[in-house]
This record gives C-alpha cells, sequence and structure tokens, in this order.
C-alpha cells in the first residue's frame, strides 16, 4: 500500500462544512469474518471485502455523508476502499474493535471539529443510502445515540454530535452497554438494511433477501 494507491489519512486543514463523517472499522482479511469459514470457505476474505465495499459505496451515496473514513490495517482493503473514495486511516494503536473506533474518530473530528460523527459497521451489504439518511436524521441534536443490529442485542450504528465524546463499546451485548452509557437508543423500524449485519450464513440469507450491492453479490453468487 503506497500513497500512490491510497488516500492515507495525513494532517490537514478542517474541513468548512459539517456534513456527517462516518468511520467504518475493516480488519485485516485475513482474520475478517471467521463464523462464515463453514458457509463461505477459501472465499471468505472475499466475502468480507465485499461487505465492506457495499457498506462504503452505499455511505457515499448517502446525501448527508460528507465523508467516510476506514480504519484499517489491510493493504488491500485499504487500496480498494480508498479507490471508492474513502479516507484510509492508518495507524491503529492496537487493542482490538473499540480502540480502532475511537483512533479513527479522533481523526475524523480534527478533519471536521463542527460535524457530527457516527461510526457505522462495515458489514452491512445490504445498506440503502436513504435508510441510512433517515438513521441519521434521527439522531438528536447533542449527546450519543446509537442503532441497535436486526437480533436487537449488538449495535450497527453509534453516533454523537460535533464535539461530544463517542466512547464506542462494540461487541457482544453492546446494545445494553451503549443504552447503560448513556446513549439514546433510536427506534426506527422500518431501517432493515442498517442494521442487518452479516457474521453468519443465516444473516448472508436475510440481506440477500432485502437486496445487497454488486460486490457481495458476485461473491455470493457462487456460494449460493
Amino acid at each position: 500500500m503506497t500513497q500512490d494507491t491510497v488516500r492515507l489519512a495525513e494532517p490537514v486543514a478542517p474541513a468548512p462544512h459539517s456534513g456527517w463523517s462516518l468511520v467504518l472499522p475493516v480488519k485485516p482479511l485475513a482474520l475478517a469474518k471467521s463464523r462464515l469459514g463453514a458457509f463461505a470457505g477459501d472465499r471468505r476474505a472475499e466475502l468480507a471485502l465485499a461487505f465492506a465495499l457495499d457498506t462504503v459505496a452505499a455511505a457515499l451515496a448517502c446525501p448527508p455523508v460528507a465523508r467516510v473514513l476506514v480504519v484499517t490495517q489491510d493493504a488491500v482493503a485499504g487500496a480498494q476502499l480508498a479507490r471508492l473514495g474513502a479516507v484510509v486511516v492508518d495507524g491503529e494503536p492496537g487493542g482490538g474493535l473499540n480502540p480502532a473506533l475511537a483512533h479513527g474518530a479522533a481523526y475524523a473530528q480534527r478533519l471536521a471539529p463542527a460535524a457530527p460523527l457516527a461510526v457505522l459497521s462495515a458489514d452491512l451489504p445490504a445498506l440503502r443510502p436513504d435508510e441510512l439518511a433517515r438513521v441519521l436524521a434521527a439522531v438528536p441534536a447533542s449527546g450519543r445515540a446509537f442503532l441497535a443490529d436486526a437480533p436487537g442485542l449488538g449495535t450497527t450504528l453509534l453516533a454523537c454530535s460535533p464535539g461530544a465524546v463517542l466512547r464506542p463499546d462494540f461487541g457482544g451485548g453492546s446494545r445494553d452497554r451503549h443504552a447503560a452509557g448513556g446513549a439514546y437508543e433510536i427506534a426506527l423500524a422500518d431501517v432493515p438494511s442498517v442494521r442487518r449485519d452479516v457474521d453468519t450464513g443465516a444473516d448472508l440469507a436475510e440481506a440477500l433477501a432485502l437486496g445487497v450491492g454488486g460486490h457481495t453479490a458476485a461473491v455470493a453468487a457462487v456460494l449460493v
């Protein structure tokens, strides 16, 4: 991964506008989506990348979103996501998902301090820009807010107002932890594409029923 292939996060002047900043985490592809191994076999990494590509493409097509930042150490994923228009944030601090998200969020807030901020799961291959826009519009003007995943146990989106501290606490049971931490739960019933993250073959079947993006559809076509 070089400066010629990836838009690495370098110090820049703050952006003058306040459209949403979205931060997405992408694991090294060799480690991503381990629970899909039995279903996808040697195409597991390819499928994980397809999820991220479709999620980022949909996020960039969402009118309220001004910028998408991807936190990843994976050169292949970083290069392809940068070509879509994402800013690739390097320098992950280690320690897992939440430190990576906090790192990306801190960079996003330096880049655009007047912008509202959200972190979004990178495994939403059925994501619809209009549904994401509705979720973002439901975020209160101050404080923190989150959207639960389809099973109602995890979180697919956590947002905060300009100047607020995001405090991501993703992982198993994150819905309860985000709520206990004072974040407002966004109660929209008709945004299934923003809730349907994919960890298993059954999850993928539900995403396919909703209608996935082209990258995921191409990989799934040889698996199902």
